[in-house]
């Protein structure tokens, strides 16, 4: 038995988290798989109702599940930052779920945005640190004469405690955002994109940084790589920097087998590849600590422009859920999921608007379930 949180959120979310379960329950049956689904119903309805984003008291519960399934956040009714830190970020944080894994896998007749490029040359990992860099949450504004600070973060692997004084000569107003990467953090998150490699047959591992410019946060990023890499020694090694891979990532997405990046870097090249891939709705996300809680997701956001319609392409979620299984073991489940996925595509028969068809996201669900049967 199986214990899943399932957290549809926002928009589109509870659309396509609908989908997600629907396949689930089916693959559950044919593969002798018992799932506990516990539903919450966290988001901007219950934020504007009750004022809460996610209580310490869910999140111990949380804590007892093998797995979350979560649908999207976001609502222009809610300052943006709130429902994102409060729900999706406190979860990541509170688990440490230090690995963000996107499969960037094209799909077999899904036209490639890239001129001159077919989904064969888009069939990548990005392994995106997920905890530390920019996204510590340790920043402010200072617009006084005279400034202090008290900067406190506690994480899993360490605490910091740090005083800022700043004066200002004249009139003016300062930002800060402090990035930060430990060894410790670093090594678990670069090991995992190694072993990613030799799971799935692999040859090569890019780390991608920008330690020209900020040598001392990715100067420690790159030791470690160095160090970590001499432990495999069938796996070949490649060093990018962020504004390089930007331009690979269009270019040339076939030199790619396995990424690790940053955090900060990584947000950003991970919903490009979902775009070069076909469709951002295709895409799933996996926040990842293995051997505990970790949390699984489609990456297109709430979408509210679309919400309520029924037409949001529920495939990324199915995807996710087929991440799920996966991080499980159950291997067999989670390749039937991918199979049926792609055979749906490749037929080319139910699309959602996204992939230029006129299929609901229903429509799409069933679709898959059938190819599962």
């Amino acid at each position: 038995m199986y214990r899943i949180a399932v957290i549809p959120g926002d928009g589109v979310g509870p659309e396509v988290v609908q989908e997600g379960v629907k396949v689930l329950k089916v693959v559950g049956e044919l593969h002798d798989l018992n799932f506990d689904l516990t539903y919450y119903p966290n988001g901007a309805k219950h934020y504007l109702k009750s004022g809460e984003t996610l209580s310490e008291e869910q999140l111990e519960e949380m804590r007892n599940m093998n797995a979350v399934f979560f649908g999207a956040v976001g609502d222009p009714r809610v300052k943006p930052g709130i429902l994102e830190k409060g729900i999706l970020l406190k979860i990541r944080f509170y688990f440490d779920q230090y690995i963000n894994l996107r499969p960037i896998l094209s799909l077999p007749g899904l036209s490639c945005p890239l001129k001159g490029k077919t989904c064969k040359n888009i069939q990548f990992y990005v392994v995106r640190e997920n905890t530390e860099d920019f996204y510590i949450g340790l920043g402010s504004r200072f617009k006084d004469k005279r400034n202090r600070a008290e900067l406190n973060l506690s994480r899993e692997l360490y605490e910091i405690k740090m005083d800022i004084e700043l004066e200002l000569k004249e009139e003016n107003e300062i930002a800060y955002q402090i990035g930060l990467i430990s060894r410790g953090g670093a090594k678990r998150v670069i090991r995992y994109a190694f072993e990613l490699a030799e799971r799935k047959n692999r040859r090569k591992v890019t780390l991608i940084d920008k330690a020209n410019v900020m040598s001392d946060i990715y100067g420690l990023w790159r030791d470690v790589f160095d160090k970590v890499s001499r432990e495999y020694k069938g796996i070949s090694t490649d060093y990018q920097f962020v504004d390089n891979a930007a331009m690979q990532f269009v270019k040339d997405p076939g030199q790619y087998e396995v990424i690790v990046v940053p955090n900060l870097f990584g947000d950003v090249l991970t919903d490009l590849g979902a775009a070069i891939q076909g469709s951002i709705g295709t895409a799933a996300s996996g926040n990842i600590n293995p051997g505990r809680v970790s949390m699984f997701e489609p990456i297109h956001g709430s979408a509210p422009d679309i919400a309520g319609k029924g037409i949001a392409n529920p495939i990324g979620a199915i995807s996710a859920c087929a991440m799920m299984l996966e991080e499980l073991k159950e291997y067999d489940a989670s390749d039937a999921i991918e199979k049926a996925i792609r055979s749906v595509i490749l037929k080319g028969k139910v699309r959602t608007p996204d992939l230029e068809g006129m299929a609901s996201t229903a429509e799409m669900g069933n679709a898959i379930i059938k190819e599962l049967g």
